[in-house]
């Protein structure tokens, strides 16, 4: 009785059967034809495992994912491809970064966009030293980098086409709860409230919802993230713009908050674009100093409309004005001032006013057609944190948690930037592959 055919090997990794056996270290016609390299797995699938750690918040959630796409993976393997990916991306973004220094990188659009905007903000990651065995140790929270780099669908006004504030930050319970997001972003911000929506175009989070749109529409989002420190992360900020050919658009636009790194990016690299702080964080500021100075919650309101109305005309000076009047009659806040007391509150939103002064030309930016808040980088910067962040999760210093950062900065970008990688990806160089 001649004995049953011999059942087709499986594959170790998807436990799939196979008719041709993959052996590593060997040639296969096989193995050519799909595009191996040393993970035995085909482009596809690393695309597929690729994403799946860039968008699900840990390894081990990746790898269940992709164990219901019946691709069997541990979550250490899952990481080191992860890693690796990556580090590929790390070294592709570096190399366009010297590219630009020496004037060699190409725009690669066919046409360049009306109107542009750069929009530059940072989180906090939480980090540990290395090599220190099981545990945290020296527990530190390091700040990564996002810029958001956005074109527009603009259109230019004779006038201001919006001269009073939006209803939305008109009323008190919608404005309490914008202020107390921004107040979390600039600390631990809470899971619950990473994710946001879009003030400068109109969807989502509180702010600019009027039916009839004043506001530039986003088209196309890609983003550019790191934990280096400023002078290092301006340049890849630069090259991502060269490449899309926002230095030959009309209308370009470079937004950030107050802090001074932001402004040093934007003189150094984004000279011709149009600086403006986010209005969102004014508003924070002149709410925060009403409730300082207010007798009550009424006279609170009443100071903060106002305040709020002369920053959203233009007329910051004003502000600044009666600002600096309280500051006198308050003093100056002491160094043990806490967060709530009232000079503190007002001396913080006076230095703010007075450095952003020259960035605050609200009616001249909405009559250009350009936005005014940089609510697009903060909502990018909730979802980096979605991946990056939990109260267990805490990554290796100095950069351990660069290579996720540029996966889910491919992921989060708009132009299918990690498929054209895996599409434009060698197998790797440095494996030998023996004949037999």
């Amino acid at each position: 009785m001649p004995s049953p055919p011999k059942a087709a090997p499986r594959c170790p990794y998807t436990n799939r059967s196979a008719a041709v056996p993959i052996v590593a270290g060997t040639f296969s016609p096989l193995r050519v034809s799909l595009g191996l390299d040393s993970h035995n797995y085909s482009p596809t699938v690393l695309l597929l495992i690729s994403r799946a750690a860039a968008c699900l918040p840990s390894a081990e959630a990746a790898a269940f994912a992709l164990e219901l796409a019946d691709v069997k993976i541990s979550s250490r393997h899952v990481q080191r491809i992860a890693h690796e990916i990556g580090d590929e991306l790390i070294r592709q973004r570096d190399g366009k970064v010297g590219q630009r220094r020496r004037r060699e990188l190409p725009v690669r659009v066919a046409v360049a966009a009306e109107a542009v905007a750069v929009e530059v903000d940072g989180g906090r990651v939480r980090t540990r030293a290395a090599d220190r065995g099981p545990g945290v140790h020296e527990q530190q929270n390091k700040e990564d980098k996002i810029a958001c780099l956005v074109t527009l669908e603009s259109k230019q006004h004779q006038a201001d086409p919006q001269p009073e504030p939006p209803g939305s930050f008109l009323e008190p319970r919608r404005v309490q709860r914008l202020v107390q997001q921004m107040q979390g972003q600039s600390g631990d911000k809470p899971q619950e409230e990473e994710e946001q929506g879009d003030t400068s175009t109109g969807r989502g989070r509180p702010g600019e919802d009027e039916p009839e749109r004043t506001t530039p529409r986003r088209l196309v989002r890609t983003c550019v993230a790191s934990m280096a420190d400023c002078h290092a992360f301006a340049p890849m900020v630069a090259a991502e713009a060269q490449e899309r050919g926002f230095y030959q658009a009309k209308k370009r636009a470079f937004l950030g908050d107050g802090a001074a790194y932001n402004w040093g990016i934007q003189r150094g690299y984004f000279p011709d674009f149009e600086p403006i702080a986010d209005f969102l964080h004014v508003l924070c500021y002149v709410y925060l100093a009403a409730w300082a100075v207010g007798a009550d919650e009424s006279e609170r309101w009443q100071v903060y409309v106002r305040w709020l109305r002369a920053c959203w005309q233009g007329r910051v000076s004003a502000v600044i004005e009666e600002l600096a009047g309280w500051g006198e009659r308050l003093g100056e806040p002491p160094k043990e001032a806490d967060d709530k007391d009232p000079r503190r509150l007002v001396a913080e939103a006076l230095s703010y006013l007075r450095n952003n002064e020259g960035r605050m030309d609200y009616p001249r930016y909405r009559q250009a057609g350009l936005p005014i808040t940089s609510s697009l980088v903060e909502s990018l910067v909730g979802q980096f944190n979605a991946r990056l962040k939990s109260k267990q999760k805490y990554w290796n210093r100095p950069a351990g948690a660069e290579a996720i950062l540029q996966l889910r900065a491919a992921v989060l970008s708009e132009d299918d930037r990690l498929q054209r990688h895996f599409a434009q990806r060698p197998g790797n160089p440095y494996r030998r592959r023996q004949v037999t």
